[in-house]
């Protein structure tokens, strides 16, 4: 088991900078802007043969009763409860604060290793600047600079010295260990408040991610580790995507480019609507985007339990005209508060990603793009008429099909879309996209002059 450090403290004071740089990622939106993290943010760690998990955390605050805060109080509970030791990270510059008290009180009843850390301390001396800080009754205080480096691999150092690691494996036996247990990445798409988090934490069986009822709660990218029947998955909450002219604040812009980021390295992506909003242009464009980066893409209409019988013919209306491009994908009617229709949903997520990763042999694609012509040959244009000769696998996640022959160019998209339909009937392509490349081969004699 790797060892886990939670990151704590109050809002501002460098938790996900110091995330970024123990992880060497940037996964975490870093801006000079209290309040950011909300929700528990996991990462890798590795410092020389040791690798370690890091959970960033929200501005804490132990005594919230009502709102937002509350619920960010209750992620940052869960962290430390998660953690095996726990780096209580305070500003250095501002100085000791109320909150800090706070938040010492609250560790300080815990029986779990605490490392008290004073963050942006860059260019100040180890003195008589952080005295105060001893008042909190952590024990030594450990100045650092998150943002150029300064102090962290000792902080780490520190942090897992009183664990009891086992010996790693070599790079050969790490290898075929990460490669069987690499899990399915499934990000959760949609626009703001259609219920990403709440479904969330509906599969998981807990409050693992802030779920509010405003817009927009969910700012960043956020990774949950999550196993069913077996198989490893990792649930990508991403921040809702609203169209770009209503977009205000450059802290949601970083959500936008976190979640577009999601759904590239996604294995599948699970396009969420809001069946109360209905389908709008803004639901459009993403299933457009996820269709453009060649994911896997599932389509589950979220609090179907919301709207009456009339609305219901309306949306499934609405989704045969608006996002009659998704027709390849799977379609799933789920409430996730009261748990309906989920587990069909699961069915359609592993079957998506076991046809985006599906192996298609040569000799099977040929014979079925030699009986596909012969059922229906390709239309001649001009004095050509395509000739397809063989095809083969080009590449999977999206699936790609390569096909080689003479005077290609000249195949219109309506016979491709005709091949598309055979293969997927062929190969049982459900929810993934299929791309067809056309080659034609070269005539070694059109650049030589006859005698």
């Amino acid at each position: 088991m790797k060892p886990v450090i939670a990151l704590v403290g109050r809002p501002n004071v460098g938790k996900s900078t110091l995330f970024n740089r123990l992880t060497k990622s940037r996964d975490a939106i870093v801006s000079d802007f209290a309040g950011l993290t909300r929700d528990r943010h996991y990462g890798q760690g590795r410092q020389g043969k040791h690798e370690y998990i890091v959970i960033d955390t929200g501005g804490f605050e132990p005594e919230a009763s009502a709102g937002i805060f509350k619920e960010m109080a209750k992620q940052t509970r869960q962290a430390v409860a998660e953690a095996d030791v726990v780096v209580f990270v305070v500003d250095a510059r501002d100085g000791l604060s109320a909150q800090d008290h706070e938040i010492a009180g609250y560790l300080r009843r815990l029986s779990k290793p605490c490392l008290l850390v004073a963050n942006k301390a860059e260019g100040m001396q180890a003195g008589a600047q952080l005295t105060d800080f001893y008042e909190l009754g952590l024990g030594e205080v450990y100045p650092v600079s998150a943002a150029h480096g300064q102090g962290v691999r000792g902080l780490v150092d520190l942090a897992l010295e009183p664990l009891q690691l086992p010996e790693p494996l070599d790079d050969e036996g790490q290898e075929l260990l990460d490669a069987s247990l690499r899990p399915i990445k499934l990000a959760l798409a949609g626009r703001p408040n259609a219920g990403k988090s709440t479904l969330i934490n509906t599969w998981l069986g807990e409050e693992r991610l802030v779920a509010f009822d405003l817009p927009g709660t969910t700012r960043d990218a956020i990774s949950v580790p999550f196993e069913r029947n077996g198989q490893k998955f990792e649930l990508i909450d991403t921040a809702g995507l609203r169209r770009k002219g209503k977009v205000f604040q450059a802290i949601e812009k970083f959500s936008v480019v976190k979640t577009l980021q999601a759904i590239e390295s996604a294995n599948v992506v699970l396009l969420l609507i809001d069946a109360t909003e209905g389908i709008t242009d803004q639901d459009a464009h993403i299933a457009g985007y996820i269709l453009d980066s060649g994911r896997a893409v599932v389509v589950a209409v979220n609090k179907w339990d919301a709207v009456d019988d009339y609305q219901r013919q309306m949306l499934e209306r609405a989704l045969e005209t608006r996002l009659g491009f998704l027709q390849f994908a799977k379609l799933h009617f789920i409430s996730a508060t009261r748990r309906q229709g989920l587990a069909p949903l699961w069915n359609s997520i592993v079957q998506a990603h076991q046809a985006a990763t599906r192996k298609m042999p040569t000799p099977v694609l040929t014979r079925v793009l030699q009986e596909s012509v012969q059922y229906q040959t390709p239309k001649k244009v001009g004095a050509y008429r395509p000739k397809m000769r063989y095809a083969h696998q080009g590449g999977m996640n999206p699936p790609i099909i390569v096909i080689h022959g003479n005077s290609l160019e000249v195949v219109t998209d309506a016979y491709k879309r005709f091949l598309e339909g055979r293969f997927r009937k062929a190969f049982n392509l459900v929810g993934t996209p299929l791309r067809i490349e056309l080659k034609t081969s070269h005539n070694p004699y059109t650049d030589k002059k006859g005698k």
